[in-house]
């Protein structure tokens, strides 16, 4: 499907809203990243583009592959992913895949599908997707555990899912400022003081590789084998 298409299809019906304790809902994820749009990549672009080029090299996207790029915003990391894989991106904001189909089209990126679809629970098959790559994302969405079961659903056993994500620093002082950031996550958008073992202690992922990224390693990429 032509990319410019893309956003125009209907996403799945609307979930019963998670609500987190911080107050952190679907609703308020969207229109967070509908105000971040317009200057998302100037501002987060250089800051998180080292970890995107990492991610995608760890999966090593090969020919005939489905690939799923879980909350892929304004498109940022499309152009590394091998032309001749299956490239499908996903996001709750429309104005950020409205950024990301611009992108596919002055870039020629035909191999790129992009679909309006909550992450938490998608229409795809089990088993659908060789490799799936959730960058700056699992902090952000209501309930990672949802997010973490949806991936492993329909990722192939023995695929693998690379997350990339800041997670709560081991430094006391630099902690307490997460916490305090976190009472104002709804807001932000995204939980900054989310713990690692969200991920690392979900069942069904064996953990591959950690690594530090981007600027002064303060985000980490977690390489996991789906086990089914």
């Amino acid at each position: 499907m032509p990319a410019e298409e893309a956003t125009l299809n209907p996403h799945t019906p609307p979930l019963p809203e998670t609500v987190r304790k911080d107050g952190l809902s679907l609703a308020k994820v969207r229109s967070a990243y509908e105000r971040w749009a317009p200057v998302y990549d100037e501002v987060f672009g250089a800051c998180f583009k080292p970890g995107q080029r990492r991610a995608v090299e760890v999966l090593a996207s090969a020919p005939r592959e489905r690939i799923l790029e879980v909350g892929v915003g304004t498109g940022l990391a499309l152009p590394l992913w091998h032309r001749q894989a299956e490239v499908t991106g996903i996001d709750i904001s429309e104005r950020m895949l409205q950024r990301a189909g611009r992108l596919c089209r002055r870039r020629g990126l035909a191999h790129v599908r992009l679909r309006l679809l909550d992450a938490q629970a998608t229409d795809y098959p089990d088993n659908h997707f060789d490799k799936i790559a959730a960058m700056y994302v699992v902090s952000v969405v209501p309930s990672a555990p949802a997010l973490l079961a949806e991936m492993r659903r329909i990722c192939k056993p023995g695929g693998r899912i690379v997350i990339v994500n800041h997670f709560a620093h081991a430094h006391p002082l630099v902690g307490r400022f997460e916490r305090l950031f976190a009472n104002h996550a709804a807001l932000l958008g995204f939980h900054p003081a989310m713990s690692a073992a969200t991920v690392t202690a979900a069942p069904g992922l064996r953990i591959l590789r950690t690594e530090r990224v981007n600027w002064g390693g303060y985000w980490t990429l977690l390489e996991a084998e789906n086990l089914k």
